[in-house]
């Protein structure tokens, strides 16, 4: 339960990142979720990409709005700034306070009901308006605190635990993305860690808007054989557009690969990284491609994960606006309020 503390004993020989943190400095409060759900698994991912990034925990803003989903900020980064918002707000809360102080990282985590239903305007201007963050959708496809009813992200024809078939058309946020101008977009599974740490990683790093959509499989609702969004269908039906990984930055390194060529590079740390080449036409720098292809393989029932689009050159909304590069609320009378021969320069230069 989240009243009771972790124990702040850290066993001597855990291994420290480069600003000196062990994982466990990553965690927060003990999780109140159901054993098994796949948001602990996200939370989990959250922590090692901080961590493998060498992120100070103070330089991290998470925000979330209401759900099961929007628990989770409070099991992971507890050492950083939270705010916990209303239903469907929080892109509005996070869009003030990038505005306030852009030296921040910016976490937004939310749910399928949170995002998909009453927060969907919200969502949708916060892509379109570029804001600099790494927005995390954790996707189940059902009301998990209210018992189980259907969300606008659960596919048309899925069953519920009850056997009740889904009627709707679904929402699908991957591709309101693309379309709305995200320059960072991918889907994930809570269970495979190995493909969510770095899709994580490289949205955090990346300087425009960035989405993630995680499905997340509800074990206490929707879990069972009907289900489109359970461990069982995703295992069987995923088709994965890329084996990736994420580096920071440093020097170039260059490779020639052909298509389904496997080749081994040696990285600024001394390891080898063993590419392989899959999917050679697959592009993610072409964003209707990118759109067409998940829309393709969903008719045929696959659930596409990886990095599906990404533009190596977003900018985001303080570049939109023109704002200083000093955070706004490290500004002072003198910048803020310049006198009135200013302000008349100002009206003369409009008139």
């Amino acid at each position: 339960m989240t009243y009771i503390a972790k124990p702040r004993l850290h066993h001597p020989t855990l291994v420290t990142n480069k600003v000196g943190y062990t994982r466990r400095d990553y965690e927060g409060k003990i999780s109140t979720l159901c054993a098994g759900c796949g948001h602990d698994s996200i939370s989990a991912a959250i922590i090692e990409a901080c961590w493998e990034l060498d992120i100070e925990p103070h330089r991290v803003a998470k925000l979330s709005g209401i759900g099961c989903s929007s628990k989770t900020p409070d099991y992971f980064l507890g050492a950083s700034h939270g705010f916990n918002t209303v239903h469907g707000r929080m892109p509005s809360v996070l869009t003030g306070a990038n505005l306030a102080n852009r030296d921040l990282l910016y976490l937004g985590v939310s749910g399928d009901g949170d995002s998909a239903s009453i927060g969907l305007g919200q969502f949708a201007h916060a892509m379109r308006r570029g804001v600099r963050m790494a927005y995390i959708v954790e996707n189940n496809g059902v009301y998990g605190l209210t018992k189980g009813q259907f969300s606008a992200t659960a596919d048309q024809g899925s069953r519920s635990k009850k056997g009740v078939v889904n009627s709707d058309s679904p929402v699908d946020l991957v591709a309101m993305a693309l379309q709305l101008g995200a320059s960072y977009v991918g889907r994930g599974f809570s269970g495979n860690k190995a493909q969510l740490v770095p899709l994580i990683k490289g949205a955090i790093s990346h300087s425009g808007a960035a989405f993630i959509d995680v499905i997340s499989p509800c074990v206490a609702f929707n879990n069972h054989p009907g289900s489109t969004k359970s461990y069982d269908y995703v295992r069987e039906h995923n088709e994965a557009v890329s084996r990736i990984d994420f580096i920071s930055g440093r020097d170039e390194i260059t490779v020639d690969m052909g298509p389904g060529e496997v080749v081994d590079v040696r990285q600024h740390d001394g390891t080898l990284l063993r590419l392989r080449s899959l999917h050679p036409d697959y592009n993610p720098g072409d964003r209707y491609a990118a759109m067409a292809y998940m829309q393709r393989h969903q008719e045929m029932g696959e659930v596409v994960t990886g990095l599906l689009y990404v533009d190596p050159l977003a900018t985001d909304l303080h570049t939109a606006l023109n704002t200083c590069d000093r955070p706004l609320n490290a500004l002072g009378p003198a910048e803020l309020c310049p006198g009135a021969q200013a302000l008349e320069r100002l009206n003369a230069s409009l008139r």
